[in-house]
């Protein structure tokens, strides 16, 4: 089975109009970008896209509404997970002035990558058609690949040019038994029902992890295979977690249901130490990949310390 792919991108803006950032941005940025993306891949402006000759097709259900297949490997379930994830700026309410500069990053895995020229175009779209209540107007400046990794360039600039991306894969990581994830962004795993806090283990952690891994792998890799789940179940269960948790909780508005709602998560750090050999690779994706729910908005991204 190949590895999977995953790309960082961070883009970079200048306001064209004051704008105002809430605490959490990624359900904004989302939203503007999915609606853009629409506007851009649709050719036949069907109501319902599943109703559509191209939906198999089409690159807004392949990066941004995934169709599940009718099964799966892995379980049955009603949505998979997209093959993007945007990352905003960092968490807090800020207020722009109309020429301030801000950035946020974007993750492209696996077949997306090949989508990037559209999506760059559809980014373009969308921050000119404006952010935020006030539909402030914003310039992409420049986007640059992989930030603050060795691969980092400048893909594409005012000049509307795009440069080849070079190849880039997350760097393996040494044999550890103990590793430090510091959560960026709030992380949010269910269990019966209940977001877990204080209360999260290894395996709960390492598993919504794996099966993440290999829903994207099947999805959007390529030459997928199943692990033994049962085997590395067990294994999670032998790995010590402490835990250093604090809640974190914002409002959205949802301009689809038309009301304001409340999402969390935990922040903090997660300690793990043990016979990590199996799990270390995967650990190293997920800083790309990110965990839990809500991912496309940017939530469950931890870095390795």
């Amino acid at each position: 089975m190949q590895a999977l792919k995953a790309h960082r991108y961070q883009i970079n803006c200048k306001t064209l109009a004051p704008l105002k950032l809430n605490d959490y941005s990624g359900s904004m940025l989302r939203g503007a970008f999915g609606r853009a993306l629409y506007k851009q891949a649709c050719v036949t402006k069907m109501d319902n896209c599943q109703q559509c000759l191209l939906f198999t097709q089409c690159a807004y259900p392949n990066v941004f509404a995934t169709p599940a297949l009718k099964q799966s490997a892995l379980q049955k379930f009603s949505a998979i997970p997209n093959p993007f994830i945007i990352e905003p700026p960092p968490m807090g309410e800020t207020q722009l002035k109309k020429g301030e500069s801000f950035s946020f990053n974007l993750v492209l895995i696996g077949q997306a990558i090949s989508h990037l020229p559209l999506i760059i175009y559809a980014w373009e779209k969308a921050l000119q058609n404006g952010l935020g209540k006030e539909k402030a107007s914003v310039s992409l400046d420049s986007i640059v690949f992989e930030p603050k990794q060795a691969a980092e360039q400048i893909i594409y600039n005012q000049q509307k040019t795009l440069s080849p991306v070079p190849e880039f894969r997350p760097p393996n990581t040494q044999a550890l038994e103990e590793i430090t994830l510091k959560f960026i962004t709030p992380l949010h795993i269910k269990k019966h029902g209940k977001v877990m806090t204080e209360t999260l283990t290894a395996r709960d952690f390492l598993m919504a992890l794996i099966r993440r891994y290999y829903l994207l792998q099947e999805f959007h890799g390529k030459n997928y295979e199943a692990p033994d789940f049962t085997k590395l179940a067990k294994n999670a269960e032998k790995i010590n977690c402490q835990t250093d948790l604090q809640w974190y909780e914002w409002q959205r508005y949802s301009s689809r249901q038309k009301q304001k709602m409340t999402f969390g998560g935990v922040i903090g750090t997660i300690k793990l130490s043990g016979e990590l050999a199996e799990f270390l690779d995967i650990l190293q994706s997920g800083q790309w990949l990110h965990v839990g729910s809500k991912t496309t908005f940017g939530m469950g991204r931890y870095q390795i310390i």
